[in-house]
C-alpha cells in the first residue's frame, strides 16, 4: 500500500530511526522527532518543539528546503474526509501570517488521528 500511497500523493509514516541522522544537524538540544510522514519525496516531521516541512526540489532531489514552523505559530488545524467509505483524508494547518493552509493528504491506512493528536498536544496547552 506504500507504493500506491506514494503514487496517489498520500502521506505514509516514516520510521523516526531512519531519519534521525538526517535531521540531527538541525535539531536543538532537547529536541527529538515524534512522528514523520512522507509524501513521495517530501516530508513533514513533528518534533517536540516544532513542525518541519521538507521540500525536496529538482529531478534528483539534491536541493532540499527545510521550513520550520513553531507550534505557537499554528492558528488552527482540521481534518477532512467524506466519511467511512472515503479512501483519504486531508489535513489542513493554518499558520500565522499565511492566508492559505498547508494541506497534506492521508490514505485510509494512514492514521491521521495520530497527527491530529500530536498537533492537539502541542497547540492546545
Amino acid at each position: 500500500m506504500g507504493l500506491f500511497n506514494a503514487i496517489m500523493g498520500n502521506a505514509s509514516e516514516v520510521s523516526t530511526e531512519k531519519i534521525s541522522q538526517e535531521f540531527q544537524p538541525i535539531l536543538i538540544n532537547g529536541e527529538h522527532i515524534e512522528k514523520a510522514f512522507k509524501i513521495v519525496r517530501d516530508m513533514f516531521v513533528f518534533t517536540n518543539k516544532r513542525l518541519i516541512l521538507v521540500d525536496k526540489q529538482g529531478l534528483t532531489g539534491s536541493k532540499v528546503d527545510y521550513q520550520s514552523i513553531p507550534y505557537s505559530s499554528i492558528k488552527k488545524f482540521s481534518k477532512e474526509s467524506a466519511g467511512l467509505l472515503d479512501l483519504d483524508a486531508e489535513l489542513k494547518i493554518w499558520v500565522t501570517g499565511e492566508t492559505l493552509p498547508i494541506k497534506k493528504q492521508f490514505g485510509k491506512d494512514n492514521n491521521i488521528n495520530e497527527v491530529y493528536q500530536i498537533l492537539s498536544q502541542h497547540i492546545l496547552k
